[in-house]
């Protein structure tokens, strides 16, 4: 061990906390009730520094997509991180604040997992190989279920950073090797059986029996569902033609990169997230881009009118050009794309088309598996409804995309399809199938990063009475808190990263200001965590 003199005593208050240098580490300290901390200083996500986000409590939240971390131990709390961040000793030596530093400092800290063992006869099984499948087979070994685990996914690929399918590896600033949230061998010494490339057809709920396309089932004692969603289409002539793409796995963004190194112009179907970042990552690959949306205003269902104006004029600046509030009517071409018409009869040449109109929910081999609709009632939207713990029925579980419940903070039904949310909710719903009883009681989260903005979203307003900004909208530094039944239900906010993380704090506290307290008072959003 080798030791440093990190701070005075006095340098820090506590709450606070601080990124020093030791020896040529950069290494993070708090001071939390007169005691001080040291743990590594970046996010075990992407690397964000950690001293620029929040401490609340003995609780860091990352500035960039809010991984929290226990600042006492360093252990994981939150997702889109998998693992903790190391924790080294300290003491005080006078008015010195000591750090003691092991030779070798590591990125990240795997979670103590229990492995598979012969003895656990039971047999977990989870369908669904994205954000909540993974995080869930994560957590239950974390959790201590040591028998048969399997993960069932449709994808080829080791589940994967989806998220950047439309962003970084599309655009080609990630490399594949990127991409995979673990590799091989984590599944392989955990004891958990990947079966990918898998089609599943059916779920007996009765004989608990999952069915596949080729013939062959498996059993479970306990499932859960996290297929996620499936992109939807138009529904119009020539969308099955080559070089017509969606954009929804891995395979998917592959196959478009490899079209788009032999393509001049793309069209875009849908102002969708998807949609616009697709747009901005293969104008980072040099394409003509045109956006096609039977909407006026990108995003404006979601964000409102200003900031999707705000989007809009960024990417124009960008070099993408919009058609809004158009209805297609065909895509043109004999094997392959060539152009896309509109029903007011304009054309545009098209050498890839992107249809970003939205997903839907993967179920529709459940409603097939029940025909009752007893056990797997489908709502309109296609989604599972599920109870406060994520159940379906005793031994069921949904979590993700497919499942709608009911927000805890508001009272109405919802179904979120946000990356980070469907890790949290697979990771409550393991809990829950080892029996922890733990309800539902996350605050949702997203983010998109396209023209230079990298805007957060901390809550859930699927439609609200009254926005209420706080900053500049012209200068990109602001927040937009969306009121509904005078409370804020929603905030979405750019380069305002400790106050979106303070937001987020607030809200699962059930410590939000009141929208009048936001229109009239100045508020220190942040500082009002420790009052």
């Amino acid at each position: 061990m080798r030791e440093f003199t990190a701070v005075k005593v006095d340098e820090l208050k506590n709450g606070e906390m601080k990124s020093v240098n030791l020896g040529g580490n950069e290494i993070l300290l708090c001071k939390i009730e007169d005691r001080f901390y040291a743990l590594s200083a970046h996010c075990t996500h992407y690397g964000a520094p950690l001293a620029e986000g929040l401490l609340n409590g003995d609780r860091i939240v990352c500035p960039w997509h809010h991984a929290c971390f226990n600042a006492k131990t360093g252990l994981r709390l939150e997702p889109p991180a998998n693992d903790s961040i190391q924790k080294f000793e300290t003491r005080i030596d006078g008015q010195n604040v000591i750090v003691s530093l092991p030779e070798k400092i590591e990125g990240g800290i795997p979670p103590q997992i229990l492995k598979h063992k012969e003895t656990d006869k039971r047999k977990f099984v989870i369908i669904g190989g994205g954000a909540a499948g993974y995080s869930a087979a994560q957590a239950l070994r974390e959790d201590g279920f040591a028998g048969e685990l399997i993960l069932i996914s449709k994808d080829e690929d080791l589940p994967y950073d989806r998220p950047n399918v439309s962003k970084d590896f599309l655009a080609g600033d990630a490399e594949e090797t990127w991409m995979p949230l673990r590799g091989e061998g984590f599944y392989k010494d955990l004891g958990i059986k990947l079966m990918l490339n898998k089609n599943v057809t059916g779920v007996n709920p009765k004989e608990k029996r999952i069915s596949f396309s080729e013939g062959d089932s498996i059993s479970f004692d306990k499932l859960l569902l996290t297929m996620g969603g499936e992109p939807k289409k138009p529904g119009i002539p020539g969308e099955n033609l080559k070089n017509v793409f969606t954009l929804r796995s891995l395979s998917d963004s592959k196959k478009i990169i490899e079209a788009a190194a032999r393509a001049n112009k793309a069209v875009i179907i849908g102002a969708s997230f998807i949609g616009m970042e697709t747009a901005y990552s293969l104008r980072k690959r040099g394409l003509d881009v045109l956006v096609i949306s039977m909407e006026m205003i990108p995003f404006q269902k979601v964000f409102g009118k200003e900031v999707g104006i705000l989007f809009k004029h960024l990417h124009e600046e960008n070099g993408v050009t919009f058609r809004m509030s158009f209805t297609l009517s065909e895509f043109a071409g004999k094997e392959k794309v060539e152009a896309v018409l509109l029903q007011n009869g304009e054309r545009f040449d098209a050498d890839i088309v992107l249809l970003g109109v939205g997903v839907k929910p993967a179920t529709s081999f459940l409603s097939q598996s029940d025909p009752s609709g007893k056990i797997f009632e489908l709502l309109r939207d296609g989604s599972l409804k599920v109870d406060d713990y994520l159940r379906v029925t005793e031994d069921i579980f949904a979590a993700g995309d497919i499942a709608t419940y009911t927000d805890w903070q508001t009272g109405e039904d919802i179904r979120i399809e946000h990356w980070r949310t469907a890790e949290q909710q697979g990771i409550i719903a393991a809990h829950n199938m080892m029996g922890l009883n733990i309800p539902n009681r996350i605050v949702p989260f997203f983010w998109t990063s396209q023209v230079g903005l990298s805007f957060n979203y901390v809550g859930h307003a699927g439609d609200w009475q009254e926005i209420i900004f706080k900053g500049d909208i012209s200068s990109h530094e602001f927040i937009a808190f969306y009121v509904k039944n005078d409370k804020v239900y929603a905030a979405g906010g750019n380069f305002m990263d400790k106050e979106m993380a303070a937001i987020e704090e607030l809200m699962r506290l059930d410590k939000m200001p009141t929208p009048e307290e936001l229109k009239y008072k100045s508020i220190d959003l942040v500082d009002l965590l420790s009052k």
